[in-house]
């Protein structure tokens, strides 16, 4: 989001999305209470998806990237029987299937779903087809017989677990922990057709996204009610609550001032190869002075490199 008036308030909030609103009006209103002059999310939520959608406030927009590769976990039901063009019930029936598969027919294909696999993301999504988001193509194919179907090719994915919560014979409810990338709509899909059935999800919440949890969020509406106050500013967390997979490396002050003004530290002494290990092979670290996250900083011909520097 663009920088506009505000004021420079730097931090994560952790909110619990309601059902019924885009990820980008969640931001916008989180933005608006905190007056904050620039905001982002750490991933974006459907409409009828609710749950933790990370909203990065001032600096921490820089570290979006780093929340939104994060491992996600989530928990979702689907309707058996019928597929539709999105994936969910807002699309059209697009195939529908008389199966209604038991409990073991479900668990027997679960192992499909789990470890490295691939996955055709759905059509109605915002992935980039010739430089066109796919859910505009989709959407111009639904309304012209004569417009092309939108195909997408399978994408690798990373399932650390796949697992059914409850079934019965109209629908099912699943938890799963998930890497970068995974659609969990296209999961749902892709269960219905290896029990030989059709489905779509009806519902969607997500748990987790890195270190924010859905038992820590707070509810929107509770945050609208602290709206420039300062007790709104109790759910703000530190910058770096998004850094918590990355080494943090820490430097004196004389570094920090180096960082801050785009310098590099240059090469390293064997002493500093110690405190910088944790940044072999190209990884990217937070720098920090004291309590102070002052860059992300990588290792690049022996130098440490800011790669983007916090005004905090």
């Amino acid at each position: 989001m663009p920088r506009n008036n505000g004021q420079p308030v730097h931090g994560w909030v952790n909110l619990d999305k309601p059902v019924g609103i885009s990820s980008a009006k969640a931001v916008a209103i989180v933005r608006r209470v905190f007056n904050a002059a620039k905001a982002g999310h750490g991933g974006t939520l459907d409409p009828l998806a609710s749950g933790v959608l990370p909203i990065a406030l001032g600096e921490a927009t820089k570290t979006v990237a780093f929340a939104m590769g994060s491992h996600k976990s989530y928990e979702f039901t689907l309707a058996w029987g019928v597929e539709t063009s999105t994936d969910d019930s807002e699309g059209s029936v697009t195939y529908r299937s008389e199966k209604r598969p038991s409990d073991a027919d479900v668990t027997a294909v679960l192992g499909q779903f789990t470890g490295h696999i691939e996955q055709v993301p759905p059509a109605y999504s915002a992935i980039k087809v010739d430089g066109q988001r796919a859910y505009k193509l989709a959407r111009k194919a639904d309304a012209d017989d004569d417009a092309p179907a939108v195909k997408l090719a399978p994408r690798p994915i990373f399932i650390e677990t796949c697992q059914l919560l409850s079934h019965d014979e109209s629908k099912a409810r699943f938890y799963v922990a998930c890497g970068k990338g995974a659609y969990i709509r296209s999961m749902a899909r892709d269960i219905g057709r290896a029990v030989g059935s059709a489905a779509h999800v009806t519902s969607l919440r997500r748990m987790s996204v890195g270190s924010f949890h859905a038992d820590k969020a707070i509810s929107l509406d509770f945050l609208e009610n602290l709206e420039h106050s300062a007790p709104a500013f109790e759910h703000l967390h530190p910058v770096v609550s998004a850094l918590d997979d990355i080494p943090a490396l820490p430097i004196s002050g004389d570094e920090a001032s180096l960082l801050r003004h785009g310098q590099t530290l240059g090469a390293l002494s064997q002493s500093a190869q110690l405190r910088f290990a944790g940044l072999a092979g190209g990884q990217t670290g937070i720098a920090m002075h004291g309590d102070t996250p002052v860059a992300l900083v990588a290792i690049k011909a022996g130098a440490v490199c800011p790669v983007r520097v916090l005004n905090l």
